[in-house]
């Protein structure tokens, strides 16, 4: 009796100890899935966040909102020219993305610009200026233009500001600006308006900030190959672009091909006389780029599936399947934003 009390004691010692080690061996199991997803979970989240090499453009900017009213004025107004017929808005139209849709811009006198006007949407945001990024600021494009016996022909800041200072403009001035009506205060006031012209909001930048729904699924498809053939190698950032210089013809000879190289064409090298910095332009934004067109420095790509077949040959030395293209271009419509809270 007494060994089969002590035979049914040592069973269940057995089968306690056979199950808490059961229970530990699932417990743990279980621990050590839960920590390989978290790990998993994290390593997916930095890779992510390492092969997302765009960002959405900020919903808010701080701005002197007096300045703004005043320089959008001063954006619009002909007097600024020579012949009193020519503004920023003449080559900059922000009812029609920002640009002229012009291959080359017009300015006093019918004569004509030497490369094609970008937007001025965002171009607040680019690290300088001009296709040639000979301007390091927005301030100093500014003045170039006016000043520019090409463009608007002003010629002096001297004629500029006597023509404003006869006008309603002598007060606005002295309102914001203790010295009132100076070069350096136009430039300013201009500039406070144009860092104002940027595009939030654009259904792709929703898609960034986490609303999946905000692209479709072909749209999705497209910014894959936009990413996988190299695209964003050169269009990242905020602006998709605006923040690096990069050589226009790198794999195949773009200019060779297309004959007539003006001096136009040889990009950074006439600011720097560089060797290296031949056909090297500003690479362009890809912000609202289906309403800028015709695209390049040139003008010469009239379409976006035309710019995509350029960009592929001469940036990426290949060939893109026709579906691959279109899929492209669809992703590249998501890219267009709001301005005011109305969409461009």
């Amino acid at each position: 009796m007494i060994l089969k009390n002590k035979l049914i004691k040592r069973f269940y010692l057995i089968s306690t100890l056979l199950f808490c080690g059961l229970v530990f061996i699932f417990l743990w199991q279980d621990f050590w899935q839960t920590q390989q997803l978290l790990i998993a979970s994290s390593e997916s989240k930095e890779k992510i966040a390492l092969d997302e090499l765009i960002q959405p453009i900020t919903l808010q900017l701080e701005l002197n909102q007096s300045k703004v009213k005043l320089g959008d004025k001063l954006f619009h107004e002909p007097r600024l020219s020579d012949d009193n017929k020519v503004s920023c808005a003449s080559c900059h139209n922000l009812n029609i993305g920002g640009a002229d849709r012009l291959v080359r811009s017009m300015g006093i006198q019918k004569q004509l610009s030497f490369v094609n006007s970008p937007t001025v949407f965002n171009s607040g945001f680019n690290f300088k200026q001009f296709w040639d990024g000979r301007a390091e600021t927005l301030e100093a494009q500014i003045e170039e233009v006016i000043l520019s016996e090409r463009v608007m022909g002003g010629g002096s800041w001297l004629k500029v500001i006597n023509k404003l200072k006869q006008s309603e403009y002598d007060s606005w001035f002295r309102k914001l600006y203790r010295d009132g009506i100076t070069g350096d205060n136009i430039k300013d006031a201009i500039a406070t308006f144009e860092r104002s012209l940027y595009t939030p909001n654009s259904r792709f930048d929703k898609f960034l900030h986490g609303n999946q729904n905000a692209i479709t699924e072909e749209e999705k498809q497209g910014y894959r190959y936009f990413k996988s053939y190299g695209c964003i190698s050169c269009h990242q950032g905020m602006l998709l672009g605006g923040n690096m210089f990069q050589t226009f013809g790198l794999l195949e000879d773009y200019f060779g091909d297309r004959g007539k190289v003006t001096k136009a064409d040889l990009g950074r090298f006439n600011v720097t006389n560089n060797e290296y910095d031949r056909y090297v332009f500003k690479v362009p934004s890809l912000r609202n780029v289906v309403l800028t067109s015709p695209y390049f420095h040139d003008g010469s790509a009239e379409t976006l599936e035309e710019a995509i077949k350029v960009m592929a040959k001469y940036q990426l030395g290949r060939q893109l399947p026709q579906t691959d293209i279109n899929l492209i271009i669809k992703f590249l419509r998501t890219l267009t934003g709001e301005y005011q809270g109305k969409p461009l």
